[in-house]
């Protein structure tokens, strides 16, 4: 155990006591062997504590508070929000302004996209962040965002940043620092002296953009080599081989903990540690490193939560949560579920949602799936493999809400085995059947919130908002079809009895009965039932719930139930009462 230079509460030593010893192993697996390292892990936990010593009183408290009730997230009255600063309130300022809405709804755990100053010029919708100490000049200040973390935090509204962890942008102080010849802040990146040694990893690797930027290096002639570059050649991979570059990563996120941030979403999870001949993916050094973060936390703010963004197929998402020993992050987005709903829609077929549910294993104690719909991001069909066993199935299905046949209006991503579009035009809302279109929304939104975990909404979707083509005419935007689900929420609200009023209302009925049953919290044991038709996933849920879910066009029928096209019913296992 570290001992620490100031008096510490019994409570405090407690998490010393509980924390330290992961920390302290995982630490020395990744750097023991470098010189130095017990000094090095000395300054770290000179660090932690001061940064322990700094956090207000008002999120000491709420600490407290979440240690005495750990599983706090996991209940079933708890809803996300996702949504972009800028079209969602236009500022920091704006967002507090929302907060009624938010309320309405249900929300109680609000993720705001990107906000931190992000790259000057293109910026990967803020994802290539130029410094963690400030907000984007256009969002307001760092006072702007204390504040407005106080006011969500009062209305029982946990507040959720990006943490960007495998890269920063090319202008941020590491990177401008390298470039100018640190050789310490040149250390922080993997830069390869030649191409022969990029091409070298380049064998192994995928590309997560090949269309739009395609390879994982990119020559600078200032830093004398090949800069990996996993995402866009403005983003700079860090190298977590360097103790130092954990520490600055480590403190960066405590800072932003003490501005009043509950919950950091660690982008890009999968990619932290690179080892040549493999993809450098889901390697077992970026779970140490995760485990390191989260007995960090656990340590200086356990109040709060590590949210990993690891898209991954199903059998990969289990390790990002870790286990009862070696506990990783609180939350783990269960992107092969939001996957599978839409390709049983397109199907008509529910058995890659079976698949899917029979292949998620139960969660460990203290953890939680996050589950949604649809997201900022594009819905990646070729996650789905292992489930579906062919790509052409995988195709087909891409080719469904790519538009090709069918009442989707999705467009094609990455080469066509991606599709973005908000959930109302890939529900069909502007195309036929309103009503059927209105019921798949729902039908979606009715299994996530159903399925176990915390379940999220993306900005828009609860108002039925469309694609936005807007951004074809942006030439800063025009390549990426992603900004075509990122258009500006209305101020205005919309009308009861529209189709967007239809599923606000619908939405929030859910909600509401998701509340009030036990059965739908995170840790309730989930099972898929065997049905006899195969677009009906009959999904039981802690001892009373049972859910059934019509994924066709027509009806059908179970436990005296007929279930209309993209229908839905909550039943009462016991009694057999529909529940809503």
């Amino acid at each position: 155990m570290t001992t620490m230079s100031s008096p510490l509460s019994a409570a405090l030593q407690r998490r010393l006591d509980r924390h330290e010893g992961i920390l302290r192993d995982r630490l020395h697996r990744l750097y023991g062997h470098l010189p130095g390292h017990d000094a090095w892990y000395a300054d770290l936990m000179a660090d932690v504590e001061r940064l322990m010593a700094a956090r207000p009183s008002a999120l000491q408290a709420l600490d407290r508070t979440r240690e005495e009730n750990p599983d706090w997230f996991c209940a079933p009255t708890m809803l996300g929000y996702s949504a972009y600063v800028d079209r969602f309130g236009g500022d920091l300022a704006g967002v507090a302004a929302r907060i009624p809405h938010l309320r309405d709804l249900g929300v109680t755990y609000l993720h705001l996209l990107p906000f931190l100053k992000p790259r000057a010029g293109e910026s990967d919708g803020g994802f290539a962040v130029a410094s963690f100490d400030e907000v984007d000049p256009r969002f307001g200040t760092m006072d702007d965002l204390e504040d407005l973390a106080a006011q969500l935090r009062a209305a029982g509204i946990s507040l959720c940043s990006d943490l960007i962890l495998n890269h920063v942008a090319d202008d941020h102080p590491w990177a401008a620092g390298a470039r100018a010849g640190d050789e310490r802040l040149r250390g922080f990146f993997h830069v390869l002296p030649g191409r022969e040694e990029a091409d070298a990893y380049e064998r192994t690797l995928g590309q997560v953009f090949p269309e739009a930027a395609p390879g994982n290096f990119t020559f600078n002639a200032r830093m004398g080599g090949w800069v990996w570059t996993t995402f866009y050649p403005f983003q700079w991979d860090l190298n977590y081989a360097n103790p130092a570059l954990f520490a600055a990563v480590a403190a960066a996120m405590l800072r932003l903990a003490n501005r009043g941030i509950d919950v950091f979403r660690l982008d890009s999870t999968a990619f932290l540690w690179k080892r040549l001949g493999t993809d450098c993916m889901n390697q077992p050094e970026a779970h140490m490193i995760l485990q390191a973060l989260r007995a960090i936390v656990g340590i200086a703010a356990p109040g709060v939560l590590l949210k990993a963004e690891a898209i991954v197929p199903t059998r990969e998402l289990p390790a990002y949560l870790g286990t009862a020993d070696a506990p990783e992050c609180h939350l783990a987005y269960h992107s092969t579920l939001m996957t599978a709903g839409w390709a049983a829609l397109a199907e008509q077929d529910a058995s890659l949602v079976r698949a899917v549910a029979g292949a998620t294993p139960a969660l460990p104690a203290g953890a939680s799936w996050l589950t949604y719909v649809r997201c900022h991001d594009d819905i990646g069909w070729k996650h789905l493999l292992p489930e579906a066993g062919r790509i052409d199935r995988l195709a087909a299905i891409a080719d469904f809400y790519n538009g090709a046949r069918g009442f989707a209006d999705g467009v094609a991503f990455q080469g066509g085995l991606a599709t973005n579009g908000t959930a109302a035009s890939l529900c069909g809302v502007q195309h036929g059947d309103v009503d059927a279109a209105i019921r798949r929304v729902l039908l979606l939104h009715a299994l996530a919130l159903a399925f176990g975990g915390l379940p999220m909404l993306y900005m828009g979707d609860e108002i039925g908002m469309v694609n936005d083509h807007g951004y074809l005419l942006d030439p800063a935007r025009a390549h990426d079809s992603r900004w075509v689900q990122r258009a500006a929420f209305p101020a205005g609200g919309v009308a009861a009895d529209s189709p967007g009023g239809r599923i606000y209302d619908g939405l929030r009925r859910l909600v509401a009965l998701r509340g009030r049953l036990p059965d739908l919290a995170a840790g309730a044991p989930c099972t898929v039932l065997e049905t006899s038709d195969p677009a009906l996933l009959a999904l039981a849920r802690g001892t009373r719930f049972l859910g059934l879910f019509n994924f066709s066009q027509r009806d059908v029928a179970a436990d005296g139930w007929v279930l209309r096209p993209w229908d839905c019913v909550w039943l009462d296992r016991e009694t057999g009462e529909r529940l809503h």
